[in-house]
C-alpha cells in the first residue's frame, strides 16, 4: 500500500513540475495587435441616433455641429431662420 501511495505521489509531483516548465517557442506579434484601439466608430457598425438631432430633423430643421471650447454642440436651424441648441429645442418640444 505504501509503495502505491509513493508512486502516485511521485507521479503527481512530476506532472506538477513538468507542467510549470517554460515554453521556449518564440512569440511574434503583429503590429495591429499592439496598436491602441481607435476612438472612431467601426465602419458599418451600428450607432445610436441622438434623439435631439432626430427631433430637429423630424421638425424640418437642419443640423450644425460646432466645436466650442466646452466640446461639440449641435444647433438646429429651423425653417423660419431660428437657430437653437438642439437639446434646448428637444426639451421644449
Amino acid at each position: 500500500m505504501k509503495k502505491s501511495v509513493l508512486i502516485f505521489g511521485l507521479a503527481i509531483t512530476s506532472v506538477a513540475l513538468f507542467g510549470c516548465g517554460s515554453d521556449s517557442s518564440p512569440v511574434t506579434t503583429r503590429p495591429e495587435d499592439t496598436q491602441a484601439p481607435s476612438t472612431e466608430p467601426a465602419m458599418g457598425g451600428s450607432q445610436i441616433a441622438n434623439p435631439a438631432s432626430e427631433y430637429c430633423i423630424s421638425q424640418g430643421g437642419t443640423l450644425d455641429i460646432v466645436d466650442e471650447s466646452t466640446g461639440q454642440v449641435g444647433y438646429c436651424n429651423l425653417a423660419d431662420g431660428t437657430r437653437v441648441e438642439e437639446w434646448e429645442y428637444f426639451n421644449a418640444g
